[in-house]
């Protein structure tokens, strides 16, 4: 084994098909039938697909027009974002029990630092299945576990049996593993790399290790380094629990191309709204607002601002992104616009950027708002402008 090989215990959960096992879960009548989550319109993409619905070829990030294709019988529903995130926050405190070393990946997966805790929890194989025992016990919902020796692996592990599955990788075997392993499978190799890969012959990790990783880095550079150690299996990045988001972000495809500025501006309005918000109830500042675009042949372009003092008030997200618009000429059809804030601080007490127009007075506005919809709902209060 490789000297430079950190040896943990380490599991990647994995929820099934989340977004569309929720909505089966709250609508127990959709159970065993090809659901599809996606956008409001056939413009959109599939966020998430049933299993019934990933037999009949639908997959993510789909465009929705040719899921409708391949799956004439679907059930297309939006996406609830806020209940997925309050059934996620469920399955984060059932994994908190297990370790406090909890980093959550995303919405629907997490990884398990379980390291030195077999006289206490028992070997991580039985970690895992009382994980799985106690999210379908306690939400209704399975999930896939990968049991491996580092993140990278356990990763792999989590998607070779799904659903509901549970697959170990021993760090004996892991050069079995790897030797046998499709390059395709490995985290980091996009279409572009694979490609570039498959010109040299490489189907397996096996066969990346018969170039040198000096090889690899000439071709690739970090890249090329990191896919190197991945094809040994190793990978000695910690899990980090806690992890702190790096942007909020919202866009929308229109149901049809728009080319009016002031069509425009109430989108990017609503996206300032939205994303003011996810700011406002995680805590945190932003101090670089950026726009993105999408235009009817798919040409997308972005263009960010940067202010010096971190904002997260609705009103001043939207001045900075609609002044980004108008600094753009869009006179052509666009199909897509998106608005995000990064540059991320927290607990740092926000000032004023105008000083006649981003005041005190609207931070109150933006509190009081706030509270109000999470008493009556987002729907009880709305600006004008977007009626």
């Amino acid at each position: 084994m490789d000297e430079n090989f950190i040896n943990r215990e380490i599991l990647h959960v994995d929820m099934d098909a989340f977004y569309a096992s929720v909505e089966s879960l709250d609508r127990p009548e959709l159970s065993g039938k090809p659901v599809i989550v996606g956008g409001r319109t056939s413009r959109g993409v599939v966020s998430a697909a049933s299993y019934e619905a990933r037999s009949c070829g639908v997959h993510s990030a789909m465009p929705l027009f040719q899921a409708k294709l391949l799956c004439p019988d679907g059930i297309f529903l939006p996406a609830r974002m806020k209940r997925y995130k309050e059934i996620s926050r469920k399955i984060m405190n059932i994994l908190m029990r297990y370790s406090p070393l909890v980093e959550q990946a995303s919405v629907d997966e997490a990884y398990l630092d379980v390291s030195g805790t077999t006289n206490l929890l028992g070997p991580p194989e039985k970690v895992a299945m009382n994980i799985k025992r106690d999210i379908k016990n306690e939400i209704g919902l399975t999930c896939s576990v990968g049991v491996a020796p580092n993140k990278f692996l356990a990763k792999i592990a989590s998607d070779l049996e799904k659903p509901d599955g549970l697959t170990i990788i021993p760090r004996a075997d892991m050069s079995t593993f790897m030797g046998k392993l499709s390059i395709k499978k490995i985290p980091g190799v996009g279409p572009k790399t694979l490609r570039e890969l498959q010109n040299f012959g490489i189907k397996t990790g096996l066969d990346l290790l018969n170039f040198s990783e000096k090889f690899w880095i000439d071709r690739f550079g970090k890249g090329g380094k990191d896919l190197s150690l991945r094809a040994k299996g190793i990978d000695n990045s910690p899990v980090i629990p806690h992890l702190a988001p790096k942007s909020f972000s919202a866009e929308e495809t229109f149901a049809e191309d728009i080319t009016r500025v002031d069509q425009l501006q109430k989108y990017l309005l609503a996206h300032a709204e939205r994303v003011g918000t996810d700011l406002r109830v995680h805590g945190y500042f932003g101090r670089t607002v950026h726009i993105k675009i999408k235009f009817a042949d798919f040409k997308t372009i972005t263009r960010s601002r940067t202010i010096a003092e971190p904002t997260a008030t609705t009103i001043s997200i939207f001045k900075l992104a609609s002044g980004l618009l108008d600094e753009l000429e869009t006179n052509r059809k666009i199909r897509l616009i998106g608005l995000g804030v990064s540059n991320l601080t927290k607990g740092v007490k926000q000032l004023s950027l105008l000083k006649n127009d981003i005041s005190e007075k609207q931070q109150k506005i933006d509190r009081v708002v706030d509270a109000i919809r999470r008493q009556f709902g987002n729907e009880v209060i709305r600006r004008g402008q977007l009626i």
